[in-house]
């Protein structure tokens, strides 16, 4: 008889700390996954998604956890991107931001005709597909899911929720695990290196650690300015609603953020601690990213393993062999590209956190790069949901969806 173990929140979170810090552990005793700049959080959470799906399949127990403050750390994280953003910075990254963003729409467009050939080829409905394709990879779970209700309702395509969860998962620990490797390729490849000292210290920054203190001060201002974007952030999406136009909450805490990074600074009565936003930032994404993939059910991922694994092996490949051979180069094949790379392979494969973590691991090894910072960002956490949106409503006008 099955063992059903249920954790409340305060257990979570201790275990998701538990395995973030068993992460980081196995990322400095296993020599390649620190060569390969594997995110810890991934590592971890892949273990323990491991663990609890061998206990589920042999012993019978299984292990639910309490997720409510999951979605909120990703809204902290996102907040904390835009308050590090800086305006001069995006000044001058403005032409490469919207090269890297039509780079990234045109992979949307293959990743989708990737899904739909494999789904052909298979004699599967072609929406599996589009589930296989940008909705889930690109999208993450969120949008699948938002899909998935919708071709269930319109389809009554059986079993649409479980595909797009277990594709979304997939996609989340193989783009984790593949962005690391590739940019150590691309920069050992290539000779490339970060920039010196100097560099660094004339170049604002928003993937390194600043020189002021944290203190409880500086902290609680940082978590109270966070705490306003997240909460302008809801109000603002609930008000979109009614407009029918409907964009994710971390779109807008992403936008506030922004605004607040680069008006607070214009006061003098108010400072705020870029080390504080800078530890509330990677704090919210290594634990956002650990329970995700302790939420992970490997063995759905088993029971639908033929045709789905087939697909996203598929895209796998493709989504190296593009950001090796065209976003790498047509980003100039400098560091900055290399980075850029790296993050393509994490929003394009699951979600900009990853992407995100994957370029943390790489920079805090090879050096900073903060263009790279300000546009995978940008882009991954708002303009390609917008392109995507489009593209995915433009494939289900064929004839072959029977929309």
């Amino acid at each position: 008889m099955p063992v059903k173990l249920e954790f409340n929140l305060l257990y979570t979170l201790l275990v998701a700390i538990l395995v973030l810090f068993a992460g980081r552990e196995l990322v400095k005793r296993v020599a390649w996954l620190e060569r390969f700049s594997v995110p810890a959080p991934v590592v971890g959470g892949c273990v323990i998604a491991i663990v609890l799906a061998t206990a589920d399949g042999v012993a019978g127990i299984r292990v639910s956890f309490d997720m409510t403050l999951k979605d909120t750390l990703l809204l902290i994280f996102f907040t904390t991107v835009g308050l590090a953003a800086d305006a001069r910075m995006l000044a001058k990254g403005g032409p490469r931001l919207f090269i890297f963003l039509l780079v990234a729409t045109v992979y949307i467009v293959i990743q989708n005709a990737i899904g739909l050939a494999a789904a052909r080829a298979m004699d599967l409905h072609p929406v599996v597909g589009l589930l296989g394709g940008s909705i889930t990879l690109t999208g993450g779970h969120g949008t699948g899911g938002a899909y998935a209700t919708r071709f269930g309702e319109t389809m009554n395509l059986q079993g649409a929720m479980e595909l797009t969860m277990a594709c979304a998962t997939a996609g989340l620990v193989l783009g984790g695990l593949l962005g690391g490797p590739l940019a150590e390729f691309l920069i050992r490849r290539h000779h490339l290196s970060g920039p010196t000292e100097a560099d660094a210290e004339a170049t604002p920054t928003t993937d390194t650690a600043p020189a002021d203190t944290v203190t409880s001060a500086s902290f609680l201002s940082a978590l109270f300015v966070i705490l306003l974007c997240l909460g302008g952030g809801r109000l603002l999406g609930q008000a979109m609603e009614g407009t029918g136009i409907i964009l994710p909450d971390f779109l807008f805490c992403l936008l506030l953020g922004v605004v607040m990074g680069n008006v607070l600074p214009l006061t003098a009565r108010f400072r705020l601690s870029e080390a504080s936003v800078d530890l509330l930032g990677s704090t919210a994404l290594s634990l956002f990213l650990v329970m995700a993939l302790m939420a992970m059910k490997l063995l759905d991922l088993v029971n639908l393993a033929g045709p789905l694994l087939l697909i996203l092996a598929l895209q796998t490949a493709a989504m190296a062999a593009y950001a090796v051979f065209v976003t790498f180069r047509v980003m100039g094949g400098t560091y900055d590209a290399a980075i850029m790379a790296a993050g393509h392979v994490g929003f394009g494969m699951s979600s900009t956190a990853a992407a995100l973590a994957i370029m943390k691991a790489v920079t805090g090894r090879a050096g900073p790069s903060p263009l790279a910072f300000l546009i995978v960002p940008m882009v991954g956490a708002f303009f390609i949901d917008i392109t995507n949106a489009l593209i995915i409503q433009g494939y289900l006008t064929l004839p072959l969806f029977g929309f």
